[in-house]
């Protein structure tokens, strides 16, 4: 009987016990619960100190990886085979000049499709190009294709081109006549990001068209060309491969391989237009049909492959040509 009492007692005792371990977990496990979302609702509102969290908790992660792999052929071995995650920096890809192309409404689309195989470019850093020139196009009045177009000719689309007169970038900008404009990028060295240049070259071509008086004026200005007799054939070529564009976007088949006018061709339409502002509803029917009225004929030309070639830029005469056109 005494044994029985005894037995009863240190069981009721283990379960006040366990009772309380349960009661202590539950509100200790709430307790944490707690921590956490006051943390992190914490560190939202300090995304320097998150960032800084990251970049330890990166950095501590690596170290042991790198103590891991030691043992198996040396600090040296371990440091080469993993170098890419002690370099690894998780907000690089914020510095990325790229879109998806399943961002882009169709038309769009089809003008990355058609540069992608006609330039040999990725698609994924043109439809973020083609997304700016959409965008910029509209706010500035300037037709996208028009930029897009312009940027072909220049430097097919590479963003480090330079000509050896100082033209950089992908719409290759005079950036020592045009440094006040990078100003609001950070500086001069913003002329060989893509996107900057592409903005920074919409509004030099906009003071040139509106200097100049109409489009094909306006090129010629675009290329320093504005005090000599003729661009070498620039603006024909431009609004060709506008014209191309435009086809595109309609849905039209242009073959990658069109070819465009010859560099020393001359535009032979003796009327010319203002730059034609993009519709509240961009309609690439209307624009196409129109692109092509305005369009001089094309004489036979090399294959694309040699078309799109930066030679204007090659002409002594660029800076100073440029200079009195826009630095005055």
């Amino acid at each position: 009987m005494t044994a029985f009492k005894q037995w009863d007692t240190w069981r009721q005792t283990g379960a006040d016990v366990a009772r309380g371990v349960r009661h202590v977990s539950h509100h200790a496990l709430a307790v944490v619960g707690l921590g956490a979302v006051l943390t992190a609702v914490f560190l939202s509102t300090r995304p320097e100190l998150r960032h800084q969290l990251e970049t330890d908790a990166l950095a501590w992660l690596s170290d042991r990886a790198l103590a891991r792999l030691a043992p198996q052929g040396g600090a040296d071995t371990a440091r080469d085979e993993n170098f890419l995650l002690a370099m690894a920096e998780p907000d690089a890809i914020q510095r990325a000049t790229a879109a998806d192309v399943s961002e882009l409404n169709r038309q769009q689309q089809l003008v990355v499709q058609w540069i992608s195989r006609r330039y040999s470019v990725a698609q994924e850093p043109i439809s973020r190009l083609v997304q700016e020139a959409w965008s910029v196009g509209k706010a500035a009045g300037v037709e996208p294709t028009l930029i897009l177009a312009i940027m072909a000719m220049e430097s097919s689309f590479n963003p480090f081109a330079q000509s050896h007169v100082g033209a950089q970038g992908l719409m290759q900008v005079m950036t020592g006549i045009h440094r006040d404009k990078y100003e609001a990028f950070g500086g001069k060295r913003a002329a060989f990001d893509p996107v900057t240049n592409l903005r920074v070259g919409v509004q030099v071509l906009k003071e040139c068209i509106t200097r100049a008086g109409s489009l094909e004026e306006g090129l010629k200005y675009y290329v320093g060309a504005a005090n000599l007799a003729h661009d070498g054939g620039y603006a024909n070529r431009v609004l060709t491969e506008q014209r191309y564009l435009l086809s595109v976007a309609a849905g039209r088949h242009v073959p990658t391989n069109a070819t465009l006018p010859p560099p020393g061709a001359v535009i032979e339409a003796a009327a010319t237009q203002v730059v034609p502002s993009v519709p509240t509803a961009y309609q690439p029917d209307a624009a196409a049909s129109g692109a092509q009225r305005a369009a001089p004929a094309v004489s036979p030309a090399p294959s694309a492959s040699e078309a799109p070639v930066n030679a204007h830029r090659g002409a002594p005469e660029r800076v100073a040509a440029e200079q009195i056109a826009l630095a005055n």
